[in-house]
């Protein structure tokens, strides 16, 4: 199976998940005032699902600007949809002001479902924060994010915490990775937007680096299943990017990945990228990170291969 390239028009940071009866979509769109879910029994259906809108933010508060980077996750019966939001637009100290928060629903159709009202995920530092994703693993629930520290220099790092329920933490968390490297600190010192797989006998997290122009990226660390994952010398990470932005097939600055399957079980990379380098003003109000999708294949090593960024084309092959 292939898809057409891009796969669904101005909708970055998109997420993925298949469920028992098909599969849902969800990510940032342009406005950044609404979340909003697809539906469709096939991968390739969820290009023409229709988008309903199951939360908007409010005028004021907390959670009424910016809504960044939603995940919809399904946690012992009920569905989670965690995501990001500032007070205002305003930026303080270099930073826009996001907090991490939680929606639950315990209807059986997220779409149509009842949603609860608006939860903030805390962890123990009370700074710019985003971009959580959730997995389960050693039969426990796992918390994964990207959260300035004050005390390091740079944008955010990446830290894992074992969770009591999908909105509160258990565990005191775990710095997993923070910018060090050149590709890394591309315009923005940033580790951001991590994923999850899982391969034989390892454990995988992408994440996503550098600043959202063509310089983003996806950096990847890994941990052996069987070893604890707070235990920071367990992780390794490599010393360089393993999707980059591709100048011979104009793609650029791939990254905030997710992962799937196809309907016959084969692994999917699910990622945003631009077509173009020239943007007008702040990359962030660009609309044109499109989501993206790619088969990707594992190495004789257990590593994943995830190539490069194919060029654009509108028909399926």
């Amino acid at each position: 199976m292939s898809w057409p390239n891009p796969f669904i028009t101005q909708r970055a940071d998109p997420f993925i998940l298949r469920h028992a009866d098909g599969y849902y979509f969800i990510a940032s769109v342009p406005e950044y005032d609404r979340l909003e879910i697809r539906f469709a029994p096939t991968l390739a259906g969820l290009i023409d699902a229709q988008a309903v809108t199951v939360w908007h933010k409010p005028d004021t508060g907390p959670f009424s600007a910016l809504i960044w980077a939603p995940e919809l996750h399904h946690i012992n019966g009920q569905w989670v949809i965690y995501f990001a939001a500032a007070p205002t637009r305003e930026i303080k100290d270099g930073l826009f002001q996001h907090r991490m928060y939680a929606l639950v629903c315990n209807d059986a159709d997220p779409l149509s479902g009842n949603w609860q009202p608006c939860r903030r995920v805390h962890t123990p530092i009370d700074s710019f924060a985003l971009d959580a994703t959730y997995f389960a693993h050693q039969g426990k629930h796992w918390y994964l994010w990207a959260q300035k520290d004050p005390a390091i220099p740079g944008n955010s790092n990446l830290y894992l915490a074992e969770l009591l329920n999908p909105w509160t933490l258990k565990s005191a968390p775990v710095m997993l990775s923070r910018p060090e490297y050149e590709w890394e600190c591309a315009g923005f010192s940033v580790n951001e937007g991590p994923a999850v797989i899982q391969h034989g006998d390892k454990l995988f997290v992408t994440y996503s680096a550098s600043a959202t122009d063509e310089n983003y990226c996806l950096g990847i660390l890994s941990i052996d299943i069987l070893a604890d994952p707070l235990n920071l010398s367990a992780w390794r990470k490599s010393a360089r990017p393993v999707f980059a932005t591709s100048w011979d097939n104009q793609q650029y600055g791939p990254g905030h990945n997710s992962f799937t399957v196809d309907e016959a079980g084969r692994d999917v990379l699910v990622y945003h990228a631009r077509n173009y380098t020239e943007i007008e003003g702040d990359p962030l109000w660009d609309p044109n990170r499109h989501t993206r999708l790619k088969y990707f294949h594992w190495r004789e090593d257990g590593t994943p291969d995830f190539g490069v960024p194919p060029a654009d084309h509108t028909s399926v092959p």
